[in-house]
């Protein structure tokens, strides 16, 4: 289901332990690890229920939310296209089976 990333850097933190280590820690890394298991496995972003998925709002409106470790979270974005959209102006996400993981970060502080 992940179609993408939004970085370069952000691909290569997803892809090499190493680096998913140095960035975010053991735990934070097997957390990671689990959420993109979780991603690839779903058919739709309404499959996905470990990590307390969760729709944003603000800035990252249009994303769900990932716990990983701490504060930590795995953003992810719909790219389905067109963009399926419920008679309430939200996302379908039911309907959303590809994504683009957008960010991994501590968006509260």
């Amino acid at each position: 289901m992940v179609s993408l990333f939004k970085s370069n850097k952000l691909a290569k933190c997803c892809s090499q332990q190493r680096v998913m280590v140095k960035e975010l820690g053991p735990r934070g890394a097997r957390k990671l690890k689990a959420r993109l298991a979780d991603l690839q496995a779903a058919s739709s972003m309404a499959d996905v229920r470990r990590g307390r998925p969760r729709r944003l709002s603000g800035r990252f409106r249009n994303c769900i939310g990932l716990d990983l470790d701490g504060g930590c979270r795995l953003l992810v974005e719909p790219t389905t296209q067109p963009l399926p959209i419920r008679p309430d102006s939200g996302i379908d996400w039911s309907k959303v089976d590809t994504v683009r993981v957008g960010f991994i970060e501590d968006y509260h502080g």
